[in-house]
C-alpha cells in the first residue's frame, strides 16, 4: 500500500479528501493517499476517512468506490441534515453537528480575532473497520483537528469505537466556550439596560435569543442521537466506549439545560428594556407637558395683548410693560411651583 510518510497534519492533498489515517492501533495514524484507499483492506487495519462532503470527487468515491448501502450514501451526501443515527447492518449512520470556526489558512488573516463560530453538520459511518466523514469545503470543526493532531503524537485512538467516542467528546468539548461567551454577553446586556443604547441592547437580545434557539434546535436531536449510540450492540463499541458517550451525553443535556436559562434571562431582559423604554418615554412625556404648560401663561398674555384691535388697556400707560412682566414672571414661577408638587419636574 502506498502511503505518504509526514511528520505534521497535512490536509487537502488530493481533491474531495481531506485526510486518510491508517491506525496502528497504538495511538498513531499512517497517512495514505487516494490509490492506498482505494487499495485498502480490512485485514490492513482500521481506517479513517475525511472528505469534503460538497466535492464532487467525494461524491464520486461515496457512490462509485465506498461500497455504502444507497440509503447511506445519499445520506452521507444529503446537503440539509439534522443530527440523527441509523444503524445499518453492522455499522452506523451518524449525523452530528460540530463548532465550526477559522480555517488554517485564514488563522493569520485580518479576521483571526474574529472568528465565525456556528454549528456545522458532520457526517459519520462508522463500523468495526474504518470511519468516514463528510464535513463542507467551507467549514472547519475543531474536534476533527485536534483528534487528527493527537494522532501524529502518537496519542490518537486505537479503535473505530474508541474514535467515535473521543469524536463526540471534543464536539461536545468545543461547544462550552460558545455557551460561556453567550453567558458573559447576558451578563453584559443586563448591564447595559439601564445605562445603554436601547436600540444597541435589544438589537444584540434580538441575536442572542435566536443564536440559543438555534442551537438548542440541534443540541436536543444531538443528545438523542448520541443516546441511541450508546445502547446500540454493535460488536465494535465496547463498555469504555459506551461510559464515555454516557458522559458526553451527560453534559449535553446540561448544556440544552444553560441554553434554556440562557433564552429564560433574555426573555427577562427584554421585558426588563420595555419597562425601561416605557418609563423614558413617560419621563419625556412629562417633560414636554411641563415645558407646555410653562409656556402657557406667556402665550395668553402675549396673544391677548398682541390683537391689533382698539381697547387693549395700558397702551398708554408707561407702566403697563412692567405689570405685565411681573405678572407673568409671577404666574410662571406659580405654574413652575405647582408642578414640582405634583412631581412633573
Amino acid at each position: 500500500m502506498k502511503a505518504i510518510k509526514t511528520s505534521t497534519a497535512s490536509y487537502g492533498a488530493e481533491p474531495g479528501l481531506r485526510f486518510a489515517l491508517l491506525l496502528d492501533g497504538h495511538g498513531g495514524g499512517r497517512q495514505i493517499d487516494m490509490a492506498g484507499v482505494c487499495a485498502w483492506k480490512p485485514e490492513d487495519g482500521a481506517i479513517w476517512l475525511h472528505f469534503e462532503r460538497d466535492h464532487p470527487a467525494a461524491a464520486e468515491w461515496v457512490n462509485r468506490q465506498g461500497r455504502f448501502d444507497p440509503f447511506v450514501a445519499d445520506a452521507l451526501l444529503e446537503e440539509e441534515t439534522r443530527p440523527r443515527v441509523e444503524p445499518v447492518d453492522d455499522g452506523l449512520l451518524i449525523i452530528l453537528r460540530g463548532v465550526c470556526a477559522t480555517s488554517p489558512e485564514e488563522a493569520d488573516g485580518p479576521h483571526a480575532d474574529l472568528p465565525d463560530i456556528d454549528l456545522v453538520p458532520l457526517h459519520l459511518w462508522v463500523d468495526g473497520n474504518r470511519v468516514v466523514s463528510l464535513r463542507d469545503s467551507g467549514h472547519y470543526i475543531t474536534a476533527l483537528r485536534d483528534i487528527r493532531t493527537a494522532f501524529d503524537k502518537g496519542k490518537g485512538p486505537q479503535r473505530t469505537g474508541d474514535l467515535l467516542a473521543l469524536i463526540g467528546e471534543k464536539l461536545v468539548r468545543d461547544l462550552e466556550p460558545v455557551l460561556d461567551s453567550m453567558d458573559e454577553e447576558v451578563d453584559e446586556l443586563d448591564e447595559m439596560i439601564f445605562h445603554g443604547d436601547a436600540s444597541e441592547v435589544r438589537e444584540r437580545l434580538k441575536l442572542l435569543r435566536r443564536r440559543s434557539v438555534q442551537l438548542r434546535r440541534y443540541l436536543a436531536p444531538q443528545r438523542d442521537a448520541l443516546n441511541r449510540i450508546e445502547h446500540d450492540d454493535a460488536p465494535w463499541l465496547i463498555e469504555r466506549d459506551k461510559l464515555r458517550l454516557r458522559e458526553v451525553i451527560d453534559k449535553l443535556m446540561r448544556f440544552i439545560e444553560y441554553l434554556d436559562a440562557i433564552r429564560d434571562r433574555t426573555g427577562i431582559l427584554h421585558d426588563d428594556l420595555s419597562t425601561v423604554i416605557s418609563e423614558r418615554i413617560a419621563r419625556n412625556s412629562n417633560r414636554l407637558a411641563a415645558l407646555a404648560a410653562l409656556l402657557l401663561p406667556p402665550s395668553v398674555v402675549a396673544g391677548l395683548f398682541g390683537m391689533n384691535v382698539g381697547g387693549i388697556p395700558g397702551v398708554n400707560d408707561t407702566w403697563a410693560f412692567i405689570v405685565i412682566v411681573a405678572f407673568v414672571t409671577i404666574t410662571s414661577i406659580a405654574t413652575l411651583w405647582a408642578l414640582r408638587r405634583i412631581g412633573w419636574l
